[in-house]
């Protein structure tokens, strides 16, 4: 099958220049690259043929064989693609395709390796009461400072680093595979784009230091265990002067001695006395607020909740209040008197004769039992 025109390929005139050309090839090779057509089979066939075009048109002597004598005048130079030549296909993909997919291309130092400080993050541990009115505190924290000494260079005072002479300062190193050019991190600068002969003495060549620095972190009213607070630009800093990270600090919960939660509600359990269960009465029971009282009826049983609207937490991301659900655990007395006994003995022996209606539950639960052996 014949070979199409390299430049109708490209879709340039005969005379154009390296610029139009490097321009056109972008575009095929943004249009018909295979990650980005994953569903189109012919669009690989396009990025290679593309690809053919551009190592040959972007080399000024393959050119200059090719508009001479065509696709036979290059075909014995061409042999594998990547050879030779600045404009070659090495430079395609270390260019071009660095545009293209993301990266920042080389030269300039390792501007290729500008990277964003990683995020952090702090534990912190709050009480219930902090938690439903909001507080303000301090945290100290780790953090990596730019060294005074060096001025954040790494270099000794006096000296400055210098451009690394395997990479010639792009951070990045191809290696050529056969049809392919491989980019990686240059190994002598690690994509720094530079040494330093003589490192500082304080950072060890770094640049950073690590420190301490203290923070004002506000809570507002309404967190919850789990939730996150983000300080901006408060996090590590960058790499090559790529902008800082994030600190998120995660809300914890200390145990409450009185109080669990569930989301805006309130949960606590109430021991009443075995009097107070049969007879009622009234006791005061406590909330984030203050005391509330609370009527308990009479025959009240153990397990019983008492709903109090409104004195649970109100939300970050709430408009109403939750609610606290007050359990009631009735208290079998203990240290009895003999008098006490007696007088609860009286008690049973003058309810054996109406059981079931002095101890209903208890009664239901029996035929129960009785219904399950008959069985």
């Amino acid at each position: 099958m014949s070979k199409r025109d390299f430049y109708e390929i490209l879709g340039v005139n005969r005379d154009a220049s390296e610029d139009e050309i490097k321009k056109a090839y972008r575009k095929l090779a943004m249009k018909h690259h295979p990650d980005r057509n994953p569903d189109n089979p012919g669009a690989e066939e396009k990025f290679k043929e593309g690809k053919e075009a551009y190592e040959i048109l972007s080399d000024s002597h393959k050119r200059a064989a090719y508009d001479q004598y065509g696709h036979a005048g290059i075909d014995q130079q061409a042999g594998g693609f990547g050879g030779g030549g600045g404009g070659g296909f090495g430079d395609a993909f270390g260019g071009i395709f660095d545009e293209i997919f993301g990266g920042r291309g080389g030269g300039g130092g390792g501007r290729s390796n500008i990277y964003r400080g990683a995020d952090l993050r702090y534990n912190l541990e709050i009480t219930l009461e902090q938690a439903a009115h909001g507080t303000e505190t301090k945290i100290r924290i780790p953090t990596m400072e730019v060294c005074e000494p060096c001025h954040g260079s790494g270099a000794k005072a006096g000296t400055q680093p210098k451009t690394c002479p395997t990479c010639n300062g792009s951070g990045q190193v191809r290696l050529q595979q056969g049809f392919f050019s491989i980019q990686q991190t240059c190994p002598k600068c690690h994509g720094t784009g530079r040494y330093i002969p003589e490192p500082c003495k304080s950072c060890a060549g770094a640049g950073r230091v690590k420190q301490h620095k203290t923070l004002a972190v506000k809570i507002p009213a309404g967190v919850d265990e789990g939730d996150r607070i983000r300080l901006v630009g408060e996090g590590e800093h960058g790499v090559n002067g790529g902008p800082p990270g994030d600190l998120y600090v995660q809300i914890h919960l200390k145990q409450h001695t009185v109080f669990t939660r569930d989301h805006n509600d309130l949960h606590c359990e109430m021991p009443i006395s075995f009097t107070t269960a049969a007879l009622g009465g009234e006791i005061e029971i406590p909330t984030l607020d203050g005391a509330a009282a609370i009527k308990i009826p009479a025959e009240t049983q153990s397990g019983r909740v008492f709903r109090l609207r409104g004195k649970g937490i109100k939300g970050v991301r709430s408009h109403t209040h939750g609610d606290l659900m007050c359990h009631v655990v009735v208290e079998t007395p203990v240290n009895l008197t003999e008098r006490q006994r007696e007088l609860l003995r009286e008690l049973d022996e003058s309810s054996r004769d109406n059981n079931a209606k002095h101890n209903p539950r208890a009664k239901s639960w029996m035929d129960k039992v009785k219904e399950f052996f008959e069985d």
